[in-house]
């Protein structure tokens, strides 16, 4: 998998070109497979700047042996456009998701997230279960209480989530009118524990998952732990950001996708009509 699993500095915009494209309400979006196998959907790490170049070491680890299917996420770049509202939220973005797996073809998938990729995934699970065999989250987002370890202050961290925010509006929503990304970010935001779904949501979730801890401001230890409590059909690894700890914890996910990439029946395909 390579030194580590994160992302490296912002890329700039690509040149515009030939792409594999697909439409989606009013949006163009950029995706790409890499490999063949049982489909693993990926959501790359960086807030609303989440893009398929933000993740290439899990791309080359899981493409010898699986289908791996990433995408741009919705004006995180030039290649990625759509229209933004003040009724704008998650249900977008899994919409988005929605519409890729039914432009592929794709019944069932496994999904793996890093930083806002789970949120994306959990937002999927639940609107889609059927569609998703089994899931991986490392180092999730999400709301949590003081904690001076990880730079989080009193009373919570929803502080460096509007931070991010207004980072990706200045460079990817400009001439937008401020109280539409007002509304916008409120909607993404406001729920607290992942933002996209709720403790009772997870709850509810029968997927197998594996949740990878964070440790900093935006991936609190905090949300890793509970996701992984309130699951009831998770597993929490703490150890895996050292180059010792890396290879066995991604060897243990390539077992797991493996292990849950048995035949099942097909699943009723249901598009995004809530949240």
């Amino acid at each position: 998998l390579g030194s580590r699993l994160g992302h490296g500095s912002q890329p700039a915009f690509a040149q515009l070109g030939a792409m594999p494209t697909f439409q989606n309400e009013g949006a163009t979006l950029y995706y790409e497979v890499h490999g063949v196998g049982f489909p693993v959907l990926l959501f790359a790490p960086g807030g609303l700047q989440s893009q398929i170049a933000y993740w290439q070491d899990a791309i080359a680890g899981l493409s010898p042996h699986f289908q791996v299917i990433v995408m741009d996420q919705r004006n995180a770049t030039a290649r990625s456009t759509a229209p933004i509202t003040a009724e704008d939220g998650w249900h977008v973005y899994t919409s988005d998701h929605l519409a890729l797996l039914d432009h592929l073809g794709v019944q069932r998938c496994h999904v793996m997230g890093m930083c806002i990729g789970p949120s994306f995934a959990l937002a999927l699970m639940k609107v889609a279960p059927g569609r998703v065999a089994a899931a991986t989250f490392v180092q999730p987002i999400g709301l949590a209480p003081e904690c001076e370890a990880e730079g989080i202050p009193a009373p919570d961290n929803l502080q460096f989530f509007y931070e991010s925010f207004e980072e990706w509006a200045a460079k990817c929503a400009q001439g937008v009118d401020a109280a539409v990304l007002q509304a916008f970010r409120e909607r993404m935001y406001k729920d607290g524990f992942v933002f996209s779904v709720s403790e009772a949501d997870v709850a509810a979730m029968p997927h197998p998952m594996i949740v990878w801890m964070g440790s900093d401001k935006h991936h609190p230890s905090f949300t890793s732990r509970r996701l992984a409590e309130v699951a009831p059909n998770a597993e929490l690894v703490e150890e895996w950001k050292s180059p010792e700890a890396l290879g066995p914890a991604f060897g243990k996910v390539l077992a797991f996708f493996r292990m849950h990439a048995q035949a099942v029946p097909e699943a009723p395909r249901r598009r995004c009509s809530c949240m």
